[in-house]
């Protein structure tokens, strides 16, 4: 899934069809002040969200504590009371985006005095877009970072009042917050954070700054969600974090291994998959967690971003090509059928065409299954973007696209592999681009599209593959009846 920096991690999804948890939701209203509950009934909201699967799970959060306020969802802008823009700050094409946007809707609030227009997220996190938003943007009503999420029903509250921006940025988490409400999007796939923030400080990466340090929510905590997801009809969980695999360094009394297993053990669970992980501590006893725990899908994203040892030392990532390709060796000794993808940065400052042909090599020597690829993007406040770079964009842009072709050909390759097998895909719903089709995944996370009955969504079926293309597979339903596996 080789993708050009303006098409992956930018995308603007909405909340759709929302569905709070099966709770108690008298014991949900809990997070929101008493005097607040259904104070803003017949108001709707729209969350728009750009970035991450973190950012998507935040989002899940926002709209939880805003329908215990009293809003319903509109996908409708113009139908809109609240606009929230909950934006990413990893690349400056993202800010971009969002500010445009922002300036683009600003007619609605002539037709809509009482419409409110709300920044937050990790951009807000930088001083810089800070200012800018009190210089260049002064009608945004709501500014709010990733640490006070649990804030926003008193902010509203307080941007109903005010006549001026009001912005509320906590330059780091006070506490840990495990049960604010959230509204899942319907479906099978649920995320679920285990912990928060980043202690890597790679050089291009803004993500410690806007998330703060590594926090990790308690097992229990953890176990307890997913087991509610299970019995609300959810079967497949991934759990997010910037460093996974850190998890439960802080704690001291559980790994990311011991995790995986604990989750891989509820009751009713079909599928269990993480993201991201880094490389640097990649143990082996999170590989036999992975290869031990049935419900552990084989699919790793493991971003190496360089082949090259120096541009590697230049980005801090804190291992070696060396050491990379030995995890690689170790992961599939264990895990054989396992489907590796990763993260590429093509053009970091000072990149030579030596250093860049290395990147290439590893790509073929890894034989990755997909790969999202990017052209470093300088962001203000990192080390890496005081660094001189002296490589024209125009070569970054050839190198992309050289890399890309490569990437492209092992993905079809590895897809025209799985021709004739039967393999079990998990159901999620009708197609994007064909009503008439229904749409899953692999456990080593491919799509495959397939003709078959719409009762068959939701459900895991035996499903054998019959044609291929470089990102999704085409199949046929093996079984007369839908079976779950």
């Amino acid at each position: 899934m080789s993708h050009h920096i303006d098409d992956i991690g930018m995308l603007a999804v909405q909340v759709k069809r929302p569905v709070i948890e099966k709770t108690d939701l008298r014991a949900l209203t809990d997070a929101v002040r008493p005097d607040l509950v259904g104070a803003y009934k017949g108001k709707r909201y729209m969350i728009r969200t750009y970035g991450c699967q973190m950012n998507e799970h935040d989002t899940e959060v926002m709209a939880g504590l805003l329908e215990i306020l009293g809003y319903d969802s509109t996908e409708d802008e113009e139908l809109a009371d609240l606009i929230l823009f909950n934006t990413c700050a990893v690349r400056e094409n993202a800010e971009n985006k969002v500010f445009g946007e922002v300036g683009r809707i600003r007619p609605l609030k002539y037709r809509n005095p009482e419409l409110l227009i709300g920044v937050c997220g990790c951009m807000p996190q930088e001083k810089a877009v800070q200012a800018k938003i009190r210089e260049t943007y002064p009608w945004i009503d709501l500014v709010f970072g990733t640490h006070n999420l649990h804030r926003l029903p008193e902010l509203v509250e307080q941007a109903y009042a005010s006549q001026e921006t009001v912005m509320e940025v906590w330059d780091k988490a006070q506490f840990m917050l495990d049960d604010l409400p959230k509204v899942r999007k319907e479906g099978v796939r649920a995320w679920v954070n285990i912990q928060y923030g980043c202690n890597k400080f790679c050089t291009y990466c803004i993500v410690p700054y806007t998330r703060g340090r590594e926090r990790s929510r308690t097992l229990t905590s953890i176990v307890d969600e997913v087991k509610g997801l299970v019995a609300s009809g959810f079967k497949e969980i991934t759990v997010l974090g910037q460093n996974v695999n850190d998890y439960g360094i802080d704690l001291g009394n559980a790994d990311f291994a011991d995790l995986l297993r604990a989750i891989g053990r509820v009751e009713g669970i079909e599928r269990v998959r993480f993201t991201t992980s880094n490389p640097w501590n990649f143990t082996d006893r999170v590989i036999a967690a992975i290869a031990e725990t049935e419900t552990v899908c084989e699919h790793i994203h493991l971003p190496v971003q360089s082949g090259s040892n120096a541009v590697l030392r230049k980005m801090n990532r804190g291992y070696t090509r060396e050491y990379y390709l030995q995890l690689v060796k170790k992961i599939r000794a264990a895990i054989p059928n396992v489907a590796l993808t990763t993260d590429i940065i093509v053009g970091f400052p000072t990149e030579t065409e030596e250093d860049f042909l290395q990147t290439l090599q590893l790509i073929e020597e890894v034989s990755y299954d997909s790969a999202y690829t990017f052209i470093y993007s300088p962001r203000t406040g990192t080390p890496a973007a005081r660094l001189e770079d002296p490589v024209p964009l125009e070569v970054k842009k050839e190198r992309l696209n050289r890399l890309m072709e490569l990437q492209n050909k092992i993905s079809r390759l590895h897809n025209e592999q799985l021709i004739g097998k039967t393999l079990e895909v998990l159901i999620e719903g009708v197609s994007k681009t064909n009503p008439n089709v229904l749409s899953g995944r692999t456990r080593t996370n491919k799509i495959v599209l397939l003709d078959a009955p719409k009762e068959a969504i939701h459900q895991t079926v035996f499903t054998r593959i019959d044609a291929a293309q470089t990102w999704t597979l085409r199949g046929t339903l093996v079984t007369s009846d839908v079976e779950t596996a």
